[in-house]
């Protein structure tokens, strides 16, 4: 009987580390890059996954970004276009994320966006997870995931539908001046640290039912057309919503108008 124990034990802790294989982020970039659509489960990601290519950028452009006399500085973005799918379910990343790095040495940005779908449901972002500028372009799904380093989606444009919902962000976590086409959910999300949604547009509605705002949630200037479903939302400081508008109206008339 021990023996067969024994045996039952070794096999489960086999499939659980089969389960738990380990992919190298450079291998990723390079079937990216071979135009493969990546799809992977229940992985741990090693190594920085750099949506930009920056390092492959950087052999193309001078060395330093030349300023011009005028102080334009809109030149210094580099874009990189992810044609392929993505899809990460069930995986951990050890280090950073990045579809955006302001590299100070040159002086260029580089930003990734993406063409296909996006998806990282369910995942643990370890590190750094800089998604400021990006476009989604087709449905993508952040839903279940923790962001336990910095976060931006910032500037951010969301084309198609996209869930946030149980989401978990530890620190600041930013989307200031995103764009969503379609509605959203952040239902059941968790923000430990302030939440930054100042000048964000909702076109189709948005959802933060149930959702836990444990420090300041900024949202002046925030504009939401359709559906604005705060039931049971909780904020555990200050909420500045200022000129904030739902539905054309102000967020405090929302609020008392809901209430009739």
């Amino acid at each position: 009987m021990k023996l067969k124990i024994t045996l039952i034990i070794c096999f489960l802790t086999t499939t659980v580390f089969l389960a738990q294989k380990t992919v190298n982020a450079s291998d990723i970039l390079n079937d990216i890059k071979a135009g493969k659509s990546i799809t992977y489960k229940n992985a741990k990601i090693v190594g920085i996954l750099d949506f930009t290519y920056m390092d492959e950028a950087m052999q193309k452009l001078p060395k330093k970004r030349k300023n011009s006399w005028w102080g334009n500085n809109n030149t210094n973005e580099i874009k990189k276009l992810i044609e392929v799918g993505v899809s990460f379910e069930n995986c951990t990343f050890e280090d950073d994320v990045l579809a955006y790095i302001p590299d100070e040495d040159s002086g260029y940005t580089f930003t990734a966006s993406f063409e296909d779908i996006v998806i990282f449901k369910n995942c643990n972002f370890e590190r750094k997870a800089m998604f400021k500028y990006s476009r989604f372009e087709r449905d993508s799904d952040f839903s279940g995931s923790t962001f336990n380093d910095d976060s931006t989606f910032k500037y951010a444009k969301f084309d198609r539908d996209i869930s946030f919902a149980n989401t978990k962000f530890v620190e600041v976590a930013t989307f200031k001046y995103s764009k969503f086409r379609n509605n959203v959910s952040f239902a059941n999300s968790v923000f430990e640290d302030s939440a930054i949604f100042k000048y964000t547009q909702f076109n189709d509605g948005v959802s933060f039912r149930n959702t836990d705002f444990q420090e300041d949630l900024n949202i002046k200037y925030m504009n939401v057309s359709g559906e604005f479903d705060i039931t049971k939302m909780k904020v555990g400081y200050d909420v500045d919503s200022k000129y904030t508008k739902i539905n054309g109206k102000s967020f405090n008339k929302y609020l008392l108008s809901s209430k009739n």
